[in-house]
């Protein structure tokens, strides 16, 4: 073969493993990388990932398992998770709340790679123990809850957690009531896009006397709701909207459709 042909073979063949035609080898195999002793615990956490992906739950554990025991927060998480949504494995909150917690004692400043797990993490020991665990050592305890909500709102700016925390300042719950203060957390998770806190700050706007932007927070929020949320915000804007005049209803719609090209002002 003369020497221009064989240069030739060699780009195409180049070009075919880098563009992925022909995948190298090390990417065909991906157990090759996590078999390399000492095995890299972020390596065996991108294997479980990808494993998850298709489907080999189990797999998929017992690489999120080993990552996690070495000190991978993400794999921790995902460990939680599965526990907590019966995902690849029996469903117990109780496993789920100790994943979680060894999450949420991170101490992992805000914007750093790991912030999202911490965040969430701190919102769902908040949700566990605002109810407790039936058959646990894990008690209901709303005065503790808000101090996890709190942690997550505060130094993550977690929209989920500035809204259950605005929720139990609202009425109350696990400390004293403080409307004020409800309102701030509220704005700030509404701000983000966060429906539920809309359509909350929204009846808490309009029953104010603020109508106008009560109304139209509460049609947004109606808007890009989740499913399971639809059914108490209609509920709540539809009786908004009953007590309001026909020209604030048309102010609010028009409003409404304001917030979502331009976001709340």
């Amino acid at each position: 073969m003369p020497t221009s042909e064989r240069l030739m073979v060699r780009l195409v063949a180049g070009a075919l493993v880098l563009f992925g035609t022909i995948a190298p080898a090390a990417a065909l195999d991906e157990k090759a990388v996590i078999q390399q002793q000492p095995r890299n615990p972020l390596a065996v956490f991108r294997f479980g990932f990808s494993a998850y992906k298709r489907g080999e739950k189990q797999e998929a554990i017992e690489a999120y398992r080993y990552a996690a025991e070495n000190g991978q927060v993400g794999a921790r998480w995902k460990l939680a998770r599965m526990y907590a949504e019966g995902d690849g494995v029996a469903r117990d909150d109780y496993e789920a709340f100790k994943f979680f917690s060894e999450v949420a004692k991170q101490d992992v400043q805000p914007g750093s790679r790991d912030e999202s797990y911490v965040a969430d993490a701190l919102v769902a020991i908040g949700h566990y123990l605002r109810r407790g665990i039936p058959g646990s050592p894990v008690a209901a305890n709303p005065a503790v809850a808000q101090e996890y909500y709190l942690r997550a709102a505060a130094n993550y700016r977690n929209a989920n957690a500035q809204f259950e925390l605005g929720r139990m300042l609202l009425s109350g719950e696990g400390g004293a009531k403080s409307v004020q203060q409800a309102a701030r957390w509220l704005q700030l998770a509404a701000e983000k896009g966060h429906a539920g806190a809309q359509a909350t700050l929204g009846n808490l706007l309009f029953q104010s006397g603020k109508v106008v932007k009560g109304l139209a927070l509460m049609t947004m929020a109606l808007e890009h709701a989740a499913p399971a949320d639809i059914g108490w915000i209609r509920t709540m804007q539809e009786e908004a909207f009953a007590l309001a005049g026909e020209a604030d209803r048309r102010t609010a719609i028009a409003k409404a459709e304001d917030y979502l090209a331009n976001g709340i002002d």
